[in-house]
């Protein structure tokens, strides 16, 4: 029978496992593991102390300090051997678990803990004092020893990395480690730690290994101790005379974080692996699978950065210690990068576009809280928040009506509130004091409502407190304007970059075909090299932002709230607007509705963007203020959101829910044609410089619209009940502008086809024409692209300005037909008939009429059908008599003529018919015109309209100048500027003074010149039948 082993005493237990955890020996026994330390000097002093020489607990650190302390040969510098010194605690708890003995095991697992907790705290003393104990580690590094153990921790089996391996971190090592409340020990520590981690990042692209440190400093801040560090580090906003949007974001702990992306940035702040070299060369000659599995994979590590960066912010939100200094951050970032706003930005002093589409994804996502269906939290967003917050710099932003002086004078005004509650406050300010009192936070809790204060605004709200939602929206706001839309725009001009060089480059191979030249194939391969560089940034754009329906549809829910808190600042979703506009609607900045309104562009014009997304906010907002001036000031924001309808026109959209926005939207039924047709007209002033070609394009924009809704019934049916109440209101002023544009459009171009001809025969010429310098034949080459790209578009406006005027004139014939427009009308008419079948027709024949968008055949018809359609509702017959006053186009064999082609390019008979017939009351007008001149005789000068020189009929004087004209020659020049002719001083219609008197002596002129013309015509007639009376008289006396 085999002896038992002697049972171990748990003194004898507790002396194995500590000398198996700190690999250290009492006894020299000449132990085979080289690791072990014999403390030899330990050992005497234990003894003299008449002790046995054991390990245990009251031993523990006396020993753990004797063994750091001592310069032994072989053994692990200081930190190595702490962190194995876990290790070994953590892998003997294990083999605790296993004791039978209940009290034995609890006593060795206390053991256990206790040398954890020696070890992690040696481990902190070490590194806060790395000169404290001798170090054999020769290769000292700068990067803690700490951060590949938190790499360890926070790493998958993915990255390479095992938590429970032997050279990864201990389980519980860091917990334990930062576990600690001691900030003043840990700091420092922390402070090395997340330098570490932002230079590990440094000039990462989203194809470098961002994950890891990312995680680490999720993992780091998830620590009381570790959010307060790292808040309270002077990197956390850096400081100093030369701060800027860039340093912040090259210097600050969380810059590098945010500067990972796949967009291009300054050669300078590069980073690597190139994003666009490594995905997007050469696309062209890549397979569409590649393409594809690389946007996938940037939209996916972009995702993860996203939400990482987001956890980070939200924890270091969630901790009440640690909020204020993540919103001072984020306002430091915006503030200091406020010049990203401009067309220009200097990359040296602003962050990059990278960085703030990052933080616009995080803003995105910390705001989801308070974008729910319903938008029932919008009540905490202060607009007070603009003018009174010390964090963001939000006043001078260009506001949506108020200038600057309005602002100031609204903000200085006294605001008193009173006992008896009787109504001080305007309605505005009513909504928003019953929005504070019904939504105030923890933060608004006991404090007066800025608005009710008795002291002037402009102090009493300098302490208010505003709710996290309230900050976030703003700063959201701001974010996106300075990154997601910034980059839109980037990404707009880098595609209009793209397309300008292709078009240089397809004019230089063209001149290379017709004279080779050195200069030019070093040309042509310089730009070919910039194609090169300008696609693959223009697919990193893609990948990041344009393939991520996610982001944009976070953007679009944000501006949806946006909108619909904007309206309620006027009183909510309702027509008309109030008759003023509130001033906390005024001031709000013009970029929060300019923002919406190009986000809404952009996501149109990408496949399935908008899918699942509710537009009816939006359509409502845009109706309300696209016509409203006095709400939102700038035309060109306003012009923006008729863009914004264009992009959504079924026909280009393809889509079934922007139909019924169009066609079953109860506010469009009704105000949408009224509100088109109104901006059409406001658009001809802008204020700008460029407003002569700019409003060219917003009209555009309106006719394309104007066109599709003419098919819709309903809307029609409103476009024609808009003409009758408006006849001589906007519709007039409409429809002058529609034909000022026509005459312009096809003229110019016409002009521009006369001058391409003379081109093309220059070039035809091929002897004389390489004759010419090389120079001036690439100017005379760049003019001729120049000329067909003009003529092509602007004869394509022409074409939408003629038709819209043929299948109006159709249903609406009494504004074209009224005094002030009938003959403007008429002058229009017979330019174009004789542009198009006059003697100079055949010099307007080009090889490729399309190309040009040149149709006459079209053109013809509808001016003939424009022609017609007025000659059937002329139920007064003065369109005849209008089209003979034109002596400078209209004659009778051009009317001949055009009935002649009409014939053989297939017109309706009937349609020719009834030209012929307007031509045959021409002719009668004409003569009658001639007849009633001859009357008249000579007209005193008092008689004849200053501007026309012709016979007034309604005299009336100018109130300014004193001068007297024709009503329907002033009316006509009010249509199109409203100031008197003579002097430029203000005119509207309703100023003009009848000059009763001048008009009674002109009538009386008229009647006596044709009493005289009648008396001269009985004189001739008598004196004829007298000869024939005296001549009879004769053959009878013969």
């Amino acid at each position: 029978m085999a002896t038992q082993k002697p049972k171990r005493s748990p003194v004898e237990i507790e002396d194995i496992i500590l000398r198996k955890i700190f690999l250290v020996s009492l006894v020299d026994s000449m132990e085979n593991d080289s690791r072990i330390v014999y403390l030899e000097m330990t050992a005497a002093e234990i003894l003299s102390e008449g002790k046995e020489l054991r390990l245990s607990r009251d031993l523990m650190e006396r020993v753990l300090i004797d063994r750091l302390s001592g310069e032994f040969l072989s053994a692990e510098p200081p930190f190595p051997y702490l962190i194995g010194c876990y290790r070994r605690a953590h892998d003997e708890g294990k083999k605790i678990n296993s004791m039978k003995d209940k009290a034995v095991r609890a006593e060795m697992e206390s053991v256990v803990k206790q040398a954890k907790k020696l070890a992690a705290s040696y481990c902190r003393i070490h590194l806060g004092n790395p000169d404290m104990f001798p170090n054999w580690d020769k290769i000292r590094s700068n990067v803690s020893p700490l951060l590949p153990l938190v790499f360890s921790e926070v790493s998958s089996s993915v990255d390479g990395f095992g938590g429970s391996g032997s050279s990864g971190c201990p389980p519980g090592f860091l917990e334990e480690f930062f576990g600690d409340s001691d900030f003043d020990s840990l700091d420092p520590i922390l402070k090395q730690l997340y330098e570490d981690l932002r230079g590990s990042v440094l000039k990462v692209s989203a194809l470098g290994n961002f994950q890891q440190p990312l995680r680490a400093l999720l993992f780091l801040v998830n620590f009381p101790i570790g959010a307060k560090s790292l808040v309270n580090n002077s990197w956390w906003i850096p400081k100093g005379a030369y701060l800027n949007g860039r340093v912040i974001e090259m210097t600050s702990i969380l810059g590098p974080f945010f500067h990972v992306s796949a967009l291009p940035d300054h050669t300078i702040f590069k980073s690597e692996p190139d994003v666009g070299q490594q995905c997007f060369s050469e696309a062209t000659t890549r397979r569409q699978a590649d393409l594809l599995s690389s946007f996938t994979t940037i939209k996916t590590v972009m995702n993860n950065l996203y939400d990482g960066l987001t956890e980070v912010l939200l924890c270091l939100l969630k901790k009440t210690d640690t909020r204020e200094n993540v919103l001072e951050y984020i306002a430091e970032v915006i503030n200091k990068n406020s010049s990203r706003a401009h067309i220009q930005v200097d990359p040296l002093s602003c962050a990059s576009s990278g960085m703030f589409v990052n933080l616009s994804a995080v803003m995105l996502r910390l705001s989801e809280p308070f974008l729910d269906a319903n938008l029932t939290k919008r009540g905490k967003i202060d607009p007070k928040y603009v003018f009174y917050s010390t964090r963001l710099d939000l006043r001078d932003l260009t506001a949506l009506h108020a200038s600057s002086e309005e602002v100031a004078e609204w903000l200085n005004k006294d605001h008193p509130g009173r006992a008896d509650g009787s109504r001080q406050n305007s309605d505005g300010e009513n909504r928003m004091i019953q929005s504070h009192e019904a939504t105030s936070s923890g933060n608004y809790a006991g404090g007066p409502s800025p608005l009710q204060s008795n002291k002037p605004m402009s102090t009493c709200s300098e302490k208010t407190k505003y709710p996290f939602i309230c900050e976030c929206f703003f700063m959201t706001a701001r974010v996106l304007n300075l990154g997601l839309l910034k980059a839109f725009s980037d990404f707009k001009h880098l595609v209009q970059d793209i397309s300008r060089c292709e078009d240089t480059l397809s004019t230089l191979k063209a001149m290379q075909g017709q004279a080779p030249s050195p200069q030019l194939d070093l040309d042509i391969a310089r730009l070919e090299k910039e194609i090169e560089l300008y696609s693959q940034e223009k697919l990193c754009y893609e990948a990041q932002i344009l393939r991520n329906g996610g982001l944009l549809q976070q953007a679009l829910s944000f501006y949806q709230l946006m909108v619909v808190w904007l309206v309620d600042l006027v009183g909510g979703f309702k027509m008309p607007l109030p008759s003023t506009c509130p001033m906390e609607f005024a001031c709000m900045p013009e970029h929060f509705v300019e923002d919406a309104m190009e986000l809404l562009i952009f996501a149109s014009r990408i496949p399935k963007a908008l899918d699942g997304v509710v537009l009816d906010d939006f359509m409502n907002f845009i109706i309300m203020f696209m016509a409203s001036p006095n709400f939102v000031r700038n035309p060109y924001l306003r012009a923006k959101m008729v863009e914004v309808l264009n992009c959504w026109m079924p026909r280009r959209s393809g889509s079934s829910i922007t139909t019924a926005l169009f066609e079953g939207h109860q506010l469009s039924l009704e105000y949408l044609v009224r509100n088109l047709l109104k901006l059409y007209v406001d658009i001809e002033f802008t204020g700008s410089h460029t407003q002569f070609y700019d409003k060219f394009n917003i009209r555009h924009n309106i006719a394309e619209l104007l066109e599709y809704l003419w098919q819709v019934p309903s809307h029609r049916n409103a476009w024609r009940q808009i003409a009758k109440e408006e006849e001589k209101g906007v519709y007039l002023n409409f429809l002058n502008f529609l034909i000022n544009d026509s005459i312009y459009l096809l003229d110019e171009s016409l002009n521009k086809i006369l001058e391409l001809k003379e081109l093309e025969a220059e070039m035809s010429n091929t002897v004389e024409w390489e004759q010419r310098p090389a120079q001036e034949r690439q100017e005379r080459t760049r003019l001729f692209h120049s000329q067909e790209n003009i003529i092509r578009i602007d004869m394509k406006l022409a074409n939408e300005d003629v038709s819209m005027l043929a299948f109006t004139s159709e249903q609406i014939t009494v504004p074209f037909l009224l005094p002030e427009m009938v003959e403007r009308v008429a002058s229009m008419l017979n330019y174009f008939l004789l542009q198009l079948v006059g003697p100079q027709r055949k010099s307007l024949t080009l090889k490729d009429p399309e190309k040009y968008e040149f149709r006459p055949k079209e053109l013809l018809k509808q001016i003939v059908n424009i022609y017609v359609n007025l000659a059937r509702g002329d139920t007064e017959n003065i369109f005849p008599s209008a089209i003979t006053k034109d002596g400078r186009s209209y004659n009778e064999q051009v009317f001949s003529a055009a009935v002649v082609l009409l014939r053989r390019i297939g017109e309706d008979g009937r349609i020719i018919q009834e030209f012929i017939k307007l031509g045959a009351k021409v002719k009668v007008a004409a003569s009658e015109a001639m007849d009633a001149e001859a009357a008249l005789g000579e007209i005193p000068d008092e008689f004849l309209d200053p501007i026309q020189y012709t016979l007034m009929k309604d005299p009336v004087i100018l109130p300014s100048s004193r001068m007297t004209v024709d009503r329907h020659v002033i009316q006509r020049h009010l249509l199109s500027d409203n100031s008197d002719p003579f002097n430029r001083s203000h005119l509207t219609p309703d100023m003009l003074i009848p000059d009763t008197e001048l008009k009674a002596k002109i009538e009386e002129f008229i009647r006596s010149q044709e009493l005289k013309k009648r008396g001269e015509s009985l004189s001739i007639q008598s004196a004829k039948d007298t000869i024939q009376t005296t001549t009879d008289g004769m053959t009878l006396i013969d």
